[in-house]
């Protein structure tokens, strides 16, 4: 079998455009707000810049390491094991904003383990799974052994707190058992059962309930709860077909809450209009395109089950992220994947497609 001499040169500018855009419009969002409170309007830009160059070259690197690598226990369990000890140590570090998210080194350098679990959850499903395709119904050997993890994982970043993570492993979990053989009764067995816990976590957490009340009746509470999509929903419909234009934006002008992080979508839509938010949603049709593509042309059932669990954890945050910024889901934190500002999503991003790059080599 013939082997692609060089990477998907779709996938790869295609991600690199997503990051230029990114580092264009943090600025964009954060020179106000950065001005003020570090007296340098680069600072996100200075930070985000930084992060960006690791990743871009743990991209080159991984996209140039052969994946079969990842395909053994000498790999999946000392991986496996630090992710689990560092989504503990967060419950041990100082926290910011009511959470333990971040591991602090300083007052400038957080690292987020909850960006390492995507990836690595990823890679030990596609290991455990690959070899019990066969068995996929047998769900003490195969379908419990291969949810458990997952569920240790998502249970810890739902502790931190973090559900909109945790959504998006538990999306990716079970489009991944899908793609697996999983059949569909055993799919709404699992949501039978993550049910009654999401209510839970909805109901009896106040401050998601107002969320869920204000996704409701966005109306009830513009000064409280609602505060946030309120003012995203005015950035995005003041934004018309072309936008205010590039750094002209009102919305970000201490308005909207984390204008260069979570809502950084928002501030596309009002500087550069319909348009400029149709074409990073393009930008992401066209990456998952790409790598949903070579899920469907590789031989190797490892790399195709990774791949799909990559590029699926891409597109699910893609998807909440804007679904959020236009009132399509309730109000949660997580970042627009290669865009928002945030040190640790971006690079652990980067370094995912860097192991797809390496996948797309396996194509004839």
């Amino acid at each position: 079998m013939a082997k692609r001499v060089g990477v998907d040169k779709w996938l790869f500018f295609t991600t690199l455009s997503l990051v230029v855009v990114g580092l264009a419009m943090v600025f964009s969002a954060s020179a106000v707000m950065a001005q003020a409170r570090f007296g340098s309007p680069y600072t996100f830009l200075g930070r985000q810049a930084l992060w960006a160059l690791l990743g871009v070259i743990a991209m080159v690197v991984l996209m140039r390491v052969d994946y079969r690598r990842y395909n053994s226990k000498k790999f999946i369990y000392p991986a496996l094991g630090i992710t689990l000890l560092l989504l503990l140590a967060v419950f041990v570090v100082p926290g910011s904003h009511a959470t333990h998210r971040w591991i602090r080194f300083g007052p400038f350098f957080t690292f987020q383990p909850s960006e390492i679990a995507k990836p690595m959850l990823a890679i030990y499903l596609a290991w455990f799974l690959h070899t019990r395709l066969n068995e996929i119904r047998d769900w003490r050997h195969t379908l419990l052994p291969a949810v458990l993890p997952a569920l240790i994982l998502i249970g810890l970043i739902v502790k931190e707190p973090d559900l909109g993570t945790a959504l998006v492993l538990f999306g990716m979990t079970v489009l991944t058992l899908l793609l697996a053989g999983m059949e569909w009764r055993y799919v709404l067995g699992i949501f039978a059962a993550v049910a009654p816990v999401l209510a839970a976590l909805l109901i009896f957490v106040p401050w998601r309930l107002a969320r869920m009340k204000v996704f409701l009746h966005p109306e009830a509470d513009p000064q409280g709860a609602g505060f946030h999509i309120n003012q995203s929903l005015i950035a995005v419909g003041t934004g018309g077909w072309a936008g205010r234009g590039y750094m002209e934006g009102v919305q970000k002008l201490f308005y909207l809450p984390e204008p260069h992080t979570d809502f950084i979508f928002a501030n596309i839509a009002e500087e550069l209009g319909f348009l400029g938010a149709i074409l990073i949603l393009l930008l992401f049709v066209v990456l998952g395109m790409r790598g949903l593509r070579t899920v469907f042309l590789l031989r190797d059932p490892f790399a195709r089950l990774l791949a799909f669990g990559i590029t699926t954890t891409i597109l699910i945050q893609a998807f909440f992220n804007m679904s959020v910024v236009v009132a399509l889901l309730p109000t949660k934190g997580i970042p627009l994947p290669f865009i928002s500002s945030g040190g640790t999503s971006l690079c652990i991003m980067l370094a995912s497609i860097g192991i797809l790059l390496n996948l797309t080599r396996e194509i004839d």
